[in-house]
């Protein structure tokens, strides 16, 4: 548990102050990665690596959509996220918001 986020590795769902959230396997994936790294910066490239497996950064409109899809699942808003900030031109940082 970081915050008020906590996931549930049995059950491959994400919980966020008590509601419960079912994610696919990629998104949990990629969710493990960043609260294991809450606060750091994680490049497009390592992520890429860590969760697919491959150096290819030809096409990474697959991370994109799993972003997209992670940020839903966490409530972050398109104008202000709370947890899952854009690094431009780097990648992405995850943080917990003061409650």
């Amino acid at each position: 548990m970081v915050g008020g986020v906590s996931l549930n590795l049995a059950e491959r769902s994400l919980s966020i102050h008590g509601e419960r959230i079912h994610m696919t396997p990629k998104t949990y994936a990629l969710l493990q990665v960043f609260m294991a790294n809450h606060g750091k910066v994680l490049t497009r490239q390592f992520l890429m690596e860590k969760i697919w497996e491959t150096s290819y950064m030809g096409d990474t409109r697959t991370l994109d959509v799993h972003i997209h899809m992670l940020r839903k699942a966490l409530g972050d808003g398109s104008g202000k996220p709370a947890y899952l900030h854009t690094v431009r031109g780097v990648g992405y940082r995850f943080e917990i918001p003061d409650v």
